[in-house]
């Protein structure tokens, strides 16, 4: 299956000035977007992405999500609205063979990744091998990471009904008794 959104962008083109780009998704693409979250509907669906060189093969890219989300009610099944504003960021490190490498070009004996790091990442920079990257990917998997996994409508609350099954004997409970029959 194919990914319901996509926007590449070239980071090899990107300048010391970095670059701004908008992921608006139409009414198709917010429709396999539903698909793929198993919600009901998603009527808005924004990322704006501010990416930034931070060394010669590292790139830090800010997210700002934004997306109105119907999902449905765990215990009722009636739709529940929900709005999600995330911000978050992501740093790359490519790792691809060099467009051109110096003849003379020192052979690194160590790797040190402490100046590719993103300003507060609590992780190493996801590695990369080519320099076209998919924007859309990092805020699709935010979205559903973000995605309330028991939405209720308002006021409603689980009750187990009358008929409900009492908590199952535990296993030690049934040794217990066996050992006192002895």
């Amino acid at each position: 299956m194919s990914a319901p959104l996509s926007h590449t962008y070239n980071l090899g083109r990107l300048g010391n000035a970095g670059d701004q780009v908008r992921i608006d998704a139409d009414e198709a693409q917010r429709a396999a977007i539903a698909v793929l979250a198993e919600v009901l509907g998603v009527s808005r669906f924004i990322a704006s992405v501010t990416l930034g060189k931070s060394g010669p093969t590292g790139y830090t890219l800010d997210y700002r999500l934004e997306a109105d989300v119907t999902q449905a009610c765990v215990v009722t099944l009636e739709p529940v609205p929900a709005a999600i504003r995330h911000d978050f960021v992501r740093a790359l490190l490519f790792t691809g063979p060099a467009r051109r490498a110096p003849a003379t070009a020192p052979v690194a004996t160590e790797l040190d990744l402490s100046d590719q790091m993103a300003p507060d990442a609590d992780e190493a920079p996801e590695e990369i091998e080519s320099l076209h990257y998919d924007l859309a990917g990092p805020a699709l998997e935010e979205f559903i990471l973000s995605l309330d996994p028991y939405p209720r409508a308002p006021g409603v609350e689980f009750t187990p009904g009358p008929d409900a099954d009492p908590a199952p004997e535990s296993p030690f409970a049934v040794l217990k008794s066996l050992k006192s029959k002895t």
